[in-house]
């Protein structure tokens, strides 16, 4: 969310082909200069996902994988067609090209350009032809909310009253952006001036905003508030752009970091984002289970999100992926989690049990967050302040940054070359390990986070394509007498 002196608006927008090229109007949106005939909408879809986000998306591929013919619906609330959402907050904000906004195209710290659409719209069918389309394919409904699921009869009703039947369902509806009550009851004059951050058109007003306004508040310490504190930043030192960040912790990622090292990288967004005083917000999601009461499912009390058994199923002919899912982790017990990675992953095991496979979700799934182009970390398990924890460091060289790292693997999204691998018998550097010359400088390191003397969560700060070690260890749920001689398995002392 962000809160400033100037109301904007933007209209919704076709999403760009890899040219950069706006497509030809889609299925249920209303071109600018004319209204089309309502659309002819499909009355049943084999497979039906709920929700256009990553782990629609990831689901949908994956069925088409395991079967070739498969007919896959997509309904989105959204105008726009599945995309990433971590540009959003990242890259997009570095790019020098002033039409992002309507490209949406970003560079990736090693200067490879993509789009932030998983696929053209030339991937897709017309939703009009899902039903007679031979080899079948993947359709994608847009503007359109399912409002309600009656699920003894295997359909749902979308807003307009249209009902859509199905054999196979996905719930991946993820969450919706929290606002703060001091903000919602201060007044219409605040509320208008005042936005939530989660979608395209939210990147687009922001952007747009940053632009114009003098001021910009960010309420928030976070992955997102940091992340755009960092980015907006790079504005302020252009413009003249004045960026604050506010949150209720002692600093940034307060609620992750241990504190020396939260307070470490407040510092060093101080520096990036130059504020002087202000206001604005991104306080988190709320899982959307907007359709657990049509539908009669289970809400997890502790967590949220509904509850799914190790296969990620709700009922017999129902899954639920990404955001929403609160699943049972045979590790770590029962969680919900967030980010990329996880919304990648159990999307495409949700796809596959929908077509018969019969997996259940071991995966440990990690997140990243980039505060710019040096900074970065890779995270995974339960990394909370609140446990004990153990920090290993050493001095970082120029290839330990999110630049470097994504300059080596060849893609900014890092989850995407992420699998479940894990390291089958990972070999510690045998040297020893360097003093770090300012204790005060965490240039890279490994944070271990411990409940009852096991590490249950990992952070690796500027450390790179480590992941399938990490996820061992915690796999692994073992007790360590010496932490440092752990974190040799990383090779952190090696230049």
């Amino acid at each position: 969310m962000f809160r400033d002196s100037v109301k904007s608006s933007s209209s919704a927008r076709a999403p760009g082909d890899n040219d950069g090229k706006p497509p030809g109007p889609l299925q249920g949106r209303l071109a600018a200069d004319s209204t089309p005939a309502p659309p002819q909408l499909p009355s049943h879809a084999p497979y039906l996902l709920i929700g256009g986000g990553t782990a629609s998306f990831a689901a949908a591929r994956s069925i088409r994988a395991r079967d070739p013919g498969a007919k896959v619906l997509i309904v989105t609330d959204e105008p726009d067609l599945p995309y990433m959402r971590p540009p959003l907050s990242k890259e997009l904000w570095f790019s020098d090209d002033p039409s992002v906004t309507e490209t949406l195209r970003f560079k990736q710290w090693n200067g490879k350009e993509r789009s932030i659409y998983f696929q053209p719209p030339s991937f897709y069918i017309d939703p009009e032809h899902l039903t007679g389309a031979e080899n079948g394919g993947v359709a994608v409904l847009v503007n359109k909310k399912v409002v309600h699921m009656d699920v003894r009869g295997n359909k749902v009703k979308l807003d307009d009253g249209t009902e859509i039947s199905y054999e196979k369902c996905l719930i991946a509806t993820g969450g919706v952006p929290r606002n703060l009550q001091v903000i919602e009851r201060a007044g219409e004059e605040v509320m208008k001036r005042t936005s939530l951050f989660r979608k395209i058109e939210d990147f687009k007003s922001l952007e747009n905003v940053s632009r114009k306004a003098e001021s910009i508040t960010i309420i928030g310490g976070g992955f997102l508030g940091s992340e755009l504190a960092c980015a907006l930043g790079r504005k302020a030192a252009e413009s003249g752009l004045e960026v604050v960040q506010m949150f209720p912790e002692k600093g940034n990622m307060g609620k992750v970091l241990p504190e020396y090292l939260s307070n470490w990288t407040t510092e060093k967004v101080k520096k990036v984002r130059n504020p002087a005083e202000g206001r604005s917000t991104a306080v988190g999601l709320e899982p959307n289970v907007d359709l657990a009461k049509s539908a009669g499912l289970e809400v997890d009390s502790d967590f949220g999100g509904y509850r799914v058994n190790a296969e990620l199923q709700a009922r017999s002919n129902i899954w639920v992926a990404g955001d929403a899912a609160c699943f049972y982790d045979i590790r770590l017990g029962r969680r919900r989690v967030e980010h990329h990675d996880h919304a990648v992953v159990s999307g495409r095991l949700a796809g596959e049990n929908m077509t018969g496979a019969s997996k259940p979700y071991w995966h440990q799934s990690m997140f990243w967050s980039d505060l710019g182009p040096d900074v970065g970390y890779e995270a995974i398990g339960i990394v909370d302040s609140s446990l004990p924890t153990v920090g290993v460091f050493a001095k970082a060289t120029a290839k330990d940054t999110p630049k470097a790292a994504t300059e080596k693997s060849g893609t900014g999204i890092r989850s995407e070359s992420e699998t479940e691998d894990t390291a089958a018998s990972p070999v510690a550097s045998a040297a020893p390990a360097p003093a770090v010359e300012n204790k005060d400088e965490y240039g890279k390191g490994v944070i271990f986070y411990l409940r009852d003397k096991v590490v249950v969560g990992i952070i690796l700060w500027n450390v790179f394509n480590r992941m399938p070690i990490a996820r061992k260890i915690i796999k692994d749920g073992e007790e360590h007498a010496d932490l440092n001689e752990v974190a040799k398995l990383f090779n952190i002392h090696e230049d």
